[in-house]
């Protein structure tokens, strides 16, 4: 089976260096993947036939070809040369990237939990974007249980972006066709999260759950009031108790089809947002550091404080606030996950949300604007009995 690194190695080579449009070369890497064309290398070993197999048009597959041939020749020629002592010493010591596990705990979201009688005399203070990201985020343990942590940061990030931007074309703060609607999607998987759809790709290779032991996340810290504040579990297939038939699929990001047109194709090494494919997505590190840093208790807001508050402190204040908005939408969602399908389930989210998001201003007057979200009216949309 070919790895993650193969598969978006070719995918660069395809749309940079032999100059094939994007989706039509997000189309085809299924199919010579299983024909074992995984590479520039395999490739320039072929013949014109073969290619011709995958691209018919003999003008398109000698393109290929020849770029296969050309690029294969040059990396040969480089690795000929010798590399110093120095630099390969350099190479060794530099940082080591993640497991896939140690990313998962690395993004855990706090949970505080309380009674249902002290969640719901809590009111947060909060605009619209971080409670659809936290609905989203939230919604997805329960639609898609065999997705990580790390893909439904993603995914939920990808249909913050979505809302936002067809908000922004009804006030006219923005205009024209969105990058979906422009063709910029075309060729990559599709789902429609709390009514939006969302193209992803698949991130294989990403084992997440190989070299991780299940269960609650061992660190714990204390938060205001003597209160816990625990990352939430890394959920397996046992924490929610549904079947899902698409837990043998890859885990996912969502793709960021707005950055990607702006850029007019994959974006070059070290861009923000870029994973190893050249493809924006929408990173789960920015959406989880959105999700802490936007809510905060209304009596935290309100009370007069003869001493300002630290940095650390205020943090401390939102994580919790964070936590305790979880803890009210993981009681919504899992009173109804049990009766109804994940397809409704997904429809209802954007309803529940929509009934308890801040009232705003009207018009461009309300765009970013805050208010209030009662927990009382989370917990009252639970399914009764």
């Amino acid at each position: 089976m070919s790895t993650a690194t193969e598969i978006q190695t070719l995918l660069r080579f395809l749309s940079q260096d032999a100059k094939i449009p994007l989706p039509m070369a997000m189309g085809k890497i299924k199919d010579l993947q299983k024909s074992s064309l995984i590479s520039p290398a395999l490739l320039a070993k072929s013949n014109l036939q073969a290619i011709q197999a995958f691209f018919p048009e003999e003008k398109l597959a000698k393109q290929i070809l020849n770029a296969a041939k050309r690029v294969t020749k040059k990396r040969t020629s480089s690795d000929a040369q010798s590399e110093s002592p120095v630099k390969r010493k350099k190479a060794v010591l530099g940082d080591e990237p993640l497991t896939p596990a140690a990313l998962e705990e690395s993004l855990a979201l706090p949970q505080v939990t309380l009674d249902e009688q002290d969640l719901e005399h809590i009111v947060l203070h909060t605009n619209r974007a971080p409670l659809v990201l936290a609905f989203a985020t939230t919604l997805l343990k329960y639609s898609m249980p065999g997705q990580p942590l790390s893909s439904r940061l993603s995914l939920a990030q990808a249909v913050v972006s979505a809302n936002s931007r067809s908000k922004a074309v009804s006030l006219g703060i923005e205009k024209g066709n969105s990058a979906e609607e422009d063709g910029w999607g075309q060729g990559q998987p599709k789902f429609r999260i709390m009514g939006r759809d969302i193209r992803v790709m698949k991130r294989w290779g990403h084992d997440w759950k190989a070299d991780t032991t299940m269960g609650d996340v061992t660190t714990k810290k204390e938060g205001l009031d003597g209160v816990k504040i625990e990352p939430t579990r890394i959920e397996d297939e046992g924490d929610v108790k549904q079947e899902n038939p698409s837990d043998s699929e890859p885990a996912l990001w969502g793709l960021d089809l707005e950055a990607l047109r702006s850029s007019n194709g994959p974006l070059m090494s070290g861009a923000q947002g870029m994973n190893s494919s050249g493809l924006p997505i929408y990173t789960a590190q920015s959406a989880r550091a959105y999700l802490f840093k936007s809510f905060t208790s209304l009596s935290t807001t309100t009370e007069a404080s003869p001493k300002k508050k630290s940095v650390a402190v205020v943090n401390a204040e939102k994580e919790r606030s964070l936590g305790i908005l979880l803890n009210a939408l993981d009681l919504l969602f899992s009173s109804w996950a049990h009766v109804l399908s994940k397809e409704e389930l997904d429809r209802r989210a954007w309803a529940w949300y929509v009934a308890v998001r801040p009232e705003v201003q009207n018009g461009v007057a309300g765009w970013g604007g805050k208010g209030e979200v009662k927990l009382s009216d989370i917990l009252g949309l639970r399914r009764k009995g």
